[in-house]
């Protein structure tokens, strides 16, 4: 037999054993009735609101858990006979909706043992420890924190052991994170909420308890609430980034060019748009291959971004061309700006793996710049037609240059670099 389930077969008998040798439910079985009927169906009410984390194979549950109440009221019998009800109800209910787990039958059998477990230890500790305690302020307090805080650590103690075994946890460094993983503000909720319940159920005030229950339900629910809003904003995010960026390279593609192109077409913005390409691309394919061509395309979008504002964007248009929007500059300084980027090009080659090799890439780029200012009278896709043609000058003049107009007083100018 796998050590593993021999462990969670310890566990649960250890518990069954601890259960049965505490004697009888230390309160009259009427009022221990009704507690259990009142502690299992608000446990089962929260089921729903549970976090799941996924370790290993195994999916570990995190929710309010009233395991130490109801060990310190009825003791370790009353506390074995609610976590057994409770958890395998959860057993069934996940066979009937096909969400079990493989092992889900002998990890009820862990569920059960563990916190029976740990509800019998904080009940002998409590009542040990209760006339100390007794004797200093908030004693009672820092009692039942000091219980829920152990309590958490046997628990990811007893599953460390258990995940050792299997071999999710193969260092000390993980099982100490593993165990320091349990959230403070979690913790402290347990305990708040499990010393109330104590209080109230010492005092038999029935409408309390189950406003308690009521309360931390829908503190619960909100919680969850908010936290699938915000989970799915970040989603849509997500996946609205990933329609607009080009895989390749991570800056915005042809898609959001679109986009940005339709916003800013009547916004009566100066706008320099440049259409650049890598010179004698298809060179660098033939010499060695396309993973290099696609190191060569995504150093030349690096050499790019890295000039470029947050006010500016970047798009991949096509292979290895790209289009820049430049903002909130005059046209001279938008054509040193893209003078300092051809040099940068140059003077930057790209790195490259080939035939186990690392390699430079000297690369070069010819562009074309359009200035103007977006209105009515010009549309923008007019104007990225212009730029583009401004390319084919410089490429027709012998690449490695600039090709500029200012169309704001449609005066041609045509600057040229050269080695």
């Amino acid at each position: 037999m796998r050590l593993d389930k021999l462990f969670i077969i310890f566990i649960f008998m250890v518990s069954v054993v601890v259960a049965i040798s505490s004697g009888a439910i230390q309160v009259k079985w009427d009022t221990y009735l009704l507690v259990l009927a009142l502690f299992y169906l608000f446990s089962i009410l929260y089921y729903h609101l549970k976090v799941a984390v996924k370790q290993g194979n195994a999916n570990i549950d995190y929710a309010i858990s009233y395991s130490i109440a109801m060990a310190l009221f009825a003791g370790p019998l009353g506390a074995f006979i609610y976590e057994a009800l409770y958890m395998f109800t959860i057993f069934f209910i996940r066979k009937a909706t096909k969400t079990a787990d493989e092992e889900e039958f002998l990890h009820t059998f862990y569920n059960t043992g563990s916190f029976a477990l740990n509800g019998a230890i904080a009940y002998y500790l409590f009542h040990g420890l209760e006339p100390v305690f007794d004797q200093v302020p908030f004693g009672y307090w820092i009692l039942i924190i000091a219980l829920v805080i152990i309590m958490s650590l046997l628990s990811h103690l007893y599953l460390t052991v258990i995940f050792s075994i299997t071999g999710d946890i193969k260092t000390l460094h993980d099982a100490i994170t593993f165990i320091k993983s349990r959230s403070i503000l979690d913790m402290g909720k347990i305990a708040f909420s499990n010393a109330f319940l104590f209080i109230f159920l010492q005092n038999e005030q029935w409408e309390m308890l189950i406003s308690l229950f009521l309360f931390n339900y829908l503190v619960s629910r909100s919680n969850i609430a908010i936290n699938q809003t915000l989970q799915h904003k970040m989603e849509r995010d997500k996946f609205e980034q990933m329609a607009y960026t080009d895989f390749l390279t991570e800056v915005y593609n042809r898609t959001f060019m679109d986009k940005k192109m339709s916003e800013l077409n009547e916004s009566g913005e100066r706008l320099a748009i440049i259409v650049t390409d890598i010179d004698s691309f298809k060179r660098i394919n033939d010499t060695y291959n396309h993973a290099v061509g696609d190191r060569a395309i995504q150093h030349f979008a690096s050499v790019l971004q890295n000039y470029l504002t947050e006010d500016d964007f970047l798009f991949r248009s096509g292979g290895e061309e790209f289009t820049i929007f430049i903002r909130n500059k005059d046209y001279d300084e938008c054509v040193t700006l893209v003078e300092r980027i051809r040099n940068g090009i140059i003077t930057t080659p790209a790195v490259a793996e080939y035939n186990n090799e690392t390699i430079p890439i000297s690369l070069s780029a010819s562009f074309g710049l359009y200035y103007y200012k977006a209105n009515e009278t010009l549309d923008i896709k007019k104007a990225y037609i212009y730029a583009d043609q401004l390319l084919i000058k410089s490429k027709d003049l012998g690449k490695n240059r600039i090709s500029a107009k200012n169309g704001m007083n449609d005066i041609p100018l045509s600057v040229r670099y050269t080695d």
